[in-house]
Formats: structure tokens, C-alpha cells, sequence
């Protein structure tokens, strides 16, 4: 084959419904709600970004443990939870109780959101379907189900910040298949516009941090291989020998991001908050 046949040749194709199936048992694993918790700051800043309303109906998908579902909650809108995982839905469900918020939780895919055209006044996700296998079909649900003139809110980490890096250190180890989609695109100006522009009166990306503090760099790393699914599964996957070079290279990354001069883990995390009105 010549070079030129090479370079021209389609991607390689890629079993989107294997992948689901893989990352659906990465994230059921572990306890992602650990580290959810962490970052309630980000649905709070998200909520007061799109201007929400009281009454209005939002949708939080790929919601995890709730963080956008209770700070929309908080703001006396009408919410539905989504997820894929059961158990996050449970732990999202404990704690709407126990702050007396009402809100429906409910299974359902991202790729696949059962409801109808035009529901919602708001649709919301913070560092959830940006991990979707089919990134176009979840965006073109995301835009389905709200409304016209309603808003899309939307919490992705870039390629460049600390999350970002982290995968791709996972990556090193641990290649996606060929042809995955990476999810950091979802934090990139052009990948957003090319999915939401078309059907978009005007999005807006403003780059913000999110800050991780832990214990120690060996805190964070301990945490995230005990509770964080894609890590846990990346290290059960891996040889003694790579376990031993992932934890290094990992430590490594954060010791280069880490602003804090006591021991302590102090890492901001670049990510966009993104605000889309719907045509």
C-alpha cells in the first residue's frame, strides 16, 4: 500500500455499543460518589451561569451522584436525574433526602434520553456525557429534548488541564481503541461548535478552574485508584511492573501542577462552562 493510500484511508471503525458496555462497568465500579462530592462548586457556578429559573424544568444527564441535580433543586426548579448507574442514582437520591429537595431520578442513557422532544427548559451535565462512546449522537440528544430558546449547561474538562493530562496519562498505559473519540474534545472550543453550533442562537465558553485539594499527592492518587472506576479499572488491568510506572508518572503530574509549598495536594483543573441557547 503507498503512503499516500495510507493517509487516505477512513478511520478504522469502532464497536460503539462494546465500548459502552466497557465504560458502563468502569463507572459502576468503585464509588464515583467519593469523588463527586468533591466538586458540588461546579453545578453551583453552572446553575447561576445558565440563569436558572424557579419552576423551570431542568434535566441533569449523566448526573452521577447529583451535584447539578441538587443545585437546580436548591433553586426550586422541577429536576429529573439521569444515569446509567444505579448505584450513583442511589447515592444522588440519599442525598436529595436528606436535604428535603424533591427530585425524580430515573435510568437512562445519555445516547438514548427517553423523553420527549422539547421537555426541558434547561439540560445540564458537568463532567458526565462529554464521556459518552458517541459523541455526536449524545450532543444531538442533549439538543432534542430541550426546548427552543431553552439552555444546554455543560461542565467539560480540556485537554490541557490536569484531568485532561491525567488521561492522557492513563492512555500511555492503556490506549483507547481505534477511533475512539477522546472525551477531552468536549472541552474544546471547535468540537462543541461543531456539534451544538447548527442547532445553537449562541454558546458561550468560559474557561474556569476547579480546584482538587487533598491530603497529600499520595492521598489523591489512593482515592482515585480506590474509587474512581476508569483508574481502578486501569490499574486492575495493568502488571505489577506499569502499576508501579502509572503511579510514578501520575505522581509526577500532579508534583508539576501542585501549587501547594506544605505537603498538601493543591491542584486546579482546567475545564469549560459552557452555556448554549437553543435555536
Amino acid at each position: 500500500m503507498t503512503l499516500s493510500a495510507v493517509q487516505n484511508a477512513p478511520p478504522p471503525s469502532i464497536d460503539l455499543g462494546a465500548l459502552k458496555t466497557r465504560q458502563q462497568g468502569a463507572w459502576s465500579s468503585g464509588d464515583y460518589a467519593v469523588v463527586g462530592t468533591t466538586l458540588q462548586i461546579v453545578g453551583e457556578e453552572l446553575c447561576e451561569a445558565l440563569d436558572i429559573r424557579a419552576g423551570q424544568k431542568v434535566l441533569d444527564v449523566a448526573a452521577g451522584n447529583g451535584n447539578a441535580t441538587l443545585a437546580a433543586a436548591r433553586r426550586w426548579c422541577d429536576v429529573v436525574s439521569t444515569d446509567y448507574v444505579p448505584a450513583l442514582l442511589e447515592r444522588g437520591r440519599l442525598r436529595a433526602a436528606a436535604d428535603g429537595l424533591s427530585v425524580e431520578f430515573r435510568e437512562a442513557d445519555a445516547e438514548a434520553l427517553p423523553f420527549a422532544d422539547a421537555s426541558f427548559d434547561a439540560v445540564v451535565s458537568t463532567f458526565g456525557v462529554m464521556f459518552t462512546p458517541d459523541q455526536d449522537k449524545a450532543a444531538a440528544e442533549l439538543l432534542r429534548v430541550c426546548r427552543s430558546g431553552g439552555k444546554i449547561g455543560l461542565a467539560n474538562w480540556t485537554p490541557e488541564g490536569f484531568i485532561g493530562q491525567l488521561f492522557k496519562t492513563l492512555a500511555k498505559y492503556l490506549p483507547p481503541p481505534a477511533g475512539a473519540k477522546s472525551p477531552a474534545l468536549w472541552g474544546t472550543r471547535a468540537r462543541l461548535t461543531e456539534m451544538f453550533g447548527p442547532s445553537a442562537l449562541a454558546i458561550n465558553v468560559v474557561p474556569r478552574d476547579f480546584t482538587f485539594r487533598y491530603r497529600s499527592r499520595e492521598h489523591f492518587l489512593q482515592i482515585f485508584k480506590d474509587f474512581y472506576g476508569p483508574m481502578l479499572k486501569a490499574f486492575a488491568a495493568l502488571d505489577a511492573a506499569n502499576q508501579q510506572g502509572l503511579s510514578a508518572d501520575l505522581l509526577a503530574l500532579i508534583g508539576r501542577m501542585n501549587r501547594a509549598e506544605d505537603g498538601t495536594m493543591i491542584v486546579p483543573s482546567e475545564y469549560l462552562e459552557i452555556v448554549i441557547t437553543r435555536r
